[in-house]
């Protein structure tokens, strides 16, 4: 069993009107999650909230002990946490296809995701769209999600063909929650061990502040106080966007494996500690 302690905060930035961010955190769930929305009319924060309100609602039914039956789109090579969260993505890409659909004032609207869900002790990172995951272990920051931008996706293929592109391909989704009625998105599971912290974000605050400058705000920081004094760093250089960030700590992995796996992660558990 994982022990976590989280906190989140979603602000308006200085330049928009709105906000179309929305974002879910349950530590009795272990589920986190980042949704930044796109469209007119209220529509993208409509996008946003159905996003992360639908996979609320889905991983809530595995709670408790139920037996609930999985949805038909799983991989076999996946745990069945993993197949959880992407039928989960995929449930509310549905969702907000359909009402983009239904109703003409939501046409085109659509959103990123970004999510975070543990098991008994991994962690899940999975996503769709720009909205970054970093995980923070041992005084080093990574990015564990995939970003799908045209500038990253052709950096990723051509790193020089990449800086004879404009700025404003790097906003360019080539993947959004919601534009067509199937998506795919990119995942991870790793393991989770006790220290590791969890950023999500929306790309109001990775426009504003680069990943080693994400490291040094954190610094130790209670998940309430990090999360505000990001926000409150990347409003300091202008917030021009609406700006939403999670930050969870992992404050014990309590191992339930026995025999010659039990073995080996408590070889891992003392040399990481």
């Amino acid at each position: 069993m994982i022990v976590i302690e989280s906190a989140g905060v979603s602000d308006v930035g200085k330049k928009r009107k709105g906000n179309e961010d929305s974002l879910f955190l349950d530590d009795n769930m272990g589920l986190y999650v980042v949704a930044d929305g796109m469209g007119g009319h209220q529509a993208g924060e409509v996008a946003s909230l159905l996003v992360v309100k639908t996979m609320e609602d889905y991983i809530k039914r595995f709670k408790g002990g139920k037996t609930v039956e999985e949805l038909a789109d799983s991989d076999k090579t996946l745990s069945k946490e993993a197949n959880r969260l992407i039928s989960g993505i995929n449930l509310s890409n549905q969702v907000v296809f359909q009402a983009s659909r239904n109703k003409s004032s939501y046409r085109g609207m659509g959103a990123t995701v970004s999510a975070v869900y543990f098991t008994e002790d991994t962690l899940i990172a999975a996503n769709v769209g720009d909205s970054p995951i970093y995980l923070i272990r041992n005084g080093t920051i990574e990015l564990l999600s995939v970003t799908h931008t045209v500038m990253a996706e052709q950096r990723a293929m051509n790193p020089s063909g990449a800086s004879q592109l404009s700025k404003g391909f790097s906003h360019m989704l080539t993947r959004a929650m919601g534009i067509e009625d199937s998506v795919r998105a990119d995942l991870c599971e790793i393991q989770c061990f006790k220290e590791d912290v969890v950023v999500i974000a929306s790309d109001g605050l990775s426009d504003k502040l680069l990943p080693d400058e994400i490291l040094e705000i954190l610094n130790h920081k209670h998940p309430g106080k990090a999360s505000q004094d990001l926000v409150d760093a990347a409003n300091q250089r202008g917030g021009d966007d609406n700006i939403t960030v999670i930050v969870l700590k992992v404050k014990a992995v309590n191992r339930a494996r026995t025999g010659v796996m039990g073995f080996i992660f408590k070889l891992i558990d003392m040399i990481t500690k």
